[in-house]
């Protein structure tokens, strides 16, 4: 399958080397002036589920500053933060031509209205299981092994079928979700509880590495109850958990169980330089919409 990333962030960077390294063609499309920094390649330290050890590699990526018009790509591979939609969608709508869009977004609103006019029937919603950060061309994640993929008919159509059959070719495994944009938005409430606190913090490797911190994250979890009530969404298995057990607790648990110094989970988020809060405005301006004011950090 010959595949176009939209950027070279984070998680595209991961997928692609992954995907690379299993046949396919990869390109990655950039911002004018970055073409040259970015072909020097990526060296990288990553924590790879798949084979539950590290690698370290250096990799020379291929980059495109213009997206043709006429094009042979199979599917355009979009992971952004979602600040950054909008115009990604912009720009790509007159050049999907017969591609499939891979929707691979944090994104906590109607993921159908974020498309804007590409074809629904021509988009897969998914969410990566991967994370971490970049100093400058040195990447430091963490590749989980399983990837989220949504279905929207009663089975897998033809194009969400070859993505799934995409991720299986590289050793992932898949966890379809009938009700993506619910799943999707449920992770969104998580990352906004995660944001909120890792902005009084001083961000995330401050967040990750203290246990009040945490705790605050399962507090603005359970802040937030109020708000899924009126949205008629009810809580996933995680996020229940996170509002009955006491947020002391859980920030220890976090703290040496999931974020211990020196596992996968904390060496992605020390390197995780994105600027919390953006979750956390969308969420309280959605509730202020339904008449509830959330009190969270930001």
């Amino acid at each position: 399958m010959k595949i176009l990333f939209f950027g070279r962030g984070v998680i595209g960077s991961q997928y692609g080397w992954a995907l690379e390294k299993a046949g396919h063609t990869v390109d990655y499309y950039v911002r004018k002036g970055r073409k040259d920094l970015y072909a020097q390649g990526i060296n990288a330290t990553i924590y790879d589920s798949r084979i539950k050890d590290y690698r370290k590699f250096h990799w020379n990526i291929h980059c495109i500053d213009e997206i043709p018009t006429e094009h042979e790509y199979d599917l355009i591979f979009l992971s952004i933060n979602p600040e950054q939609i909008p115009v990604a969608i912009e720009e790509l709508t007159p050049k999907i031509g017969n591609a499939t869009l891979l929707f691979f977004c944090n994104y906590g609103r109607d993921v159908y209205s974020a498309i804007g006019s590409i074809p629904v029937d021509q988009v897969v919603f998914g969410f990566p299981g991967a994370g971490g950060g970049y100093e400058r061309n040195d990447l430091y994640g963490i590749l989980m092994k399983s990837v989220e993929i949504g279905y929207t008919d009663s089975a897998p159509t033809a194009r969400e079928k070859e993505v799934i059959d995409l991720f299986a070719s590289a050793g992932f495994k898949i966890s379809l979700q009938k009700d993506i944009s619910k799943w999707l938005f449920l992770h969104y409430i998580a990352n906004a509880a995660m944001e909120g606190a890792a902005v009084e913090a001083g961000g995330f490797k401050e967040a990750v590495s203290s246990g009040k911190a945490l705790a605050n994250m399962a507090r603005n979890i359970r802040k937030m109850s109020p708000y899924l009530k009126a949205k008629g969404v009810r809580k996933d298995a995680l996020l229940t958990v996170m509002s009955i057990l006491p947020p002391k607790f859980m920030g220890f648990v976090m703290k040496n169980l999931v974020y211990k110094p020196g596992s996968p989970m904390y060496m992605a988020q020390t390197h995780n330089h994105f600027k919390p809060g953006y979750a956390v405005e969308e969420i309280k301006a959605d509730a202020k919409a339904l008449g509830i004011t959330l009190d969270i950090n930001d």
